[in-house]
């Protein structure tokens, strides 16, 4: 067989290949038709290697079948254009204060520059893809994120989902177009907020039925006592790991995610290395998978 110009080579003999499609088979069976909803963010946003590594795993998804939804953070690339426009930030519980001049410039960097970059790249890679925000016909329903003891607008313009109107994925994903959605929502009075990714994520993967949810992270994802990767937890691993104080600080929020979306019917969730080039397809259609896998069992 000679090669095919117009194809890139690789140090992969053709038995290797073969060899790594027909690992993949079953798993191909497996999410054919299906839907799967990935957060993405950490170090896969701003590597570019790992920005392209991602598109492309995203575009092959849709071509043998699979339905991605991406929803993608920016939390960096907001507090770099605050800083340049001399916007100061006030943080509260760990969380930024979110006054109306923030959340103008997080409008501006979500909805526009990040959105429009990912979806940008996507298309270059042989995909179909169009950016959302959740205030696109009315995609995402906020209200406001209200901290256990403070005031009820005590966060400003921050949020958590209200309600997710599917209308518009389902009818995107139909038509074989690759949804890119911006964690912004709007409330009932035309207010924007801005919301946490990872929880976006989980609502959409909730309202989609989304067979699983690929959470990208800047960690190899849940790690025990001695730094050993932990996979295949179920809820009550995850509450006693809680307990013992093995998972603490900022993969709590992760984690409560991922919980709610197994709880709510998402069959799995993965917490992913992002940093790990095809992590994406590394997880999906390889044995030994990539992260730490959550599931409802």
């Amino acid at each position: 067989m000679t090669h095919d110009p117009d194809m890139p080579t690789s140090s992969y003999s053709a038995a290797q290949t073969a060899t790594v499609l027909n690992e993949a088979l079953p798993y191909l069976q497996r999410y054919s038709g299906q839907t799967v909803v990935i957060k993405y963010g950490g170090n896969a946003m701003t590597d570019e290697t790992l920005k392209r590594s991602f598109a492309q795993n995203v575009v092959m998804m849709k071509q043998v079948g699979i339905n991605p939804v991406v929803v993608h953070g920016g939390g960096p690339q907001i507090g770099n254009m605050l800083n340049k426009l001399a916007i100061e930030s006030e943080f509260l519980d760990g969380m930024r204060v979110t006054d109306e001049a923030t959340m103008n410039v997080v409008e501006m960097v979500l909805g526009g520059s990040v959105n429009k970059d990912i979806v940008s790249l996507l298309n270059q890679v042989g995909g179909r893809a169009i950016g959302l925000t959740g205030k696109d016909a009315n995609l995402i329903q906020a209200k406001p994120l209200q901290l256990p003891g403070r005031e009820t607008d005590a966060l400003g313009y921050v949020g958590e989902v209200e309600t997710v109107n599917t209308e518009v994925l389902n009818k995107l994903v139909s038509d074989d177009i690759i949804p890119v959605i911006a964690p912004i929502g709007t409330d009932s009075a035309g207010a924007s907020y801005n919301i946490n990714a990872d929880l976006v994520a989980s609502s959409i993967a909730i309202a989609l039925n989304a067979s699983r949810l690929l959470l990208l992270t800047n960690t190899p994802g849940i790690l025990d006592d001695q730094g050993e990767l932990l996979t295949g937890l179920t809820p009550t691993d995850i509450a006693q790991l809680i307990q013992v104080g093995t998972l603490h600080g900022g993969m709590l929020p992760k984690v409560q995610c991922a919980l709610d979306a197994v709880a709510a019917g998402v069959r799995s969730v993965v917490i992913i290395d992002g940093r790990v080039e095809h992590a994406v397809l590394l997880e999906l259609f390889t044995n030994q998978g990539v992260g730490t896998l959550i599931h409802d069992k």
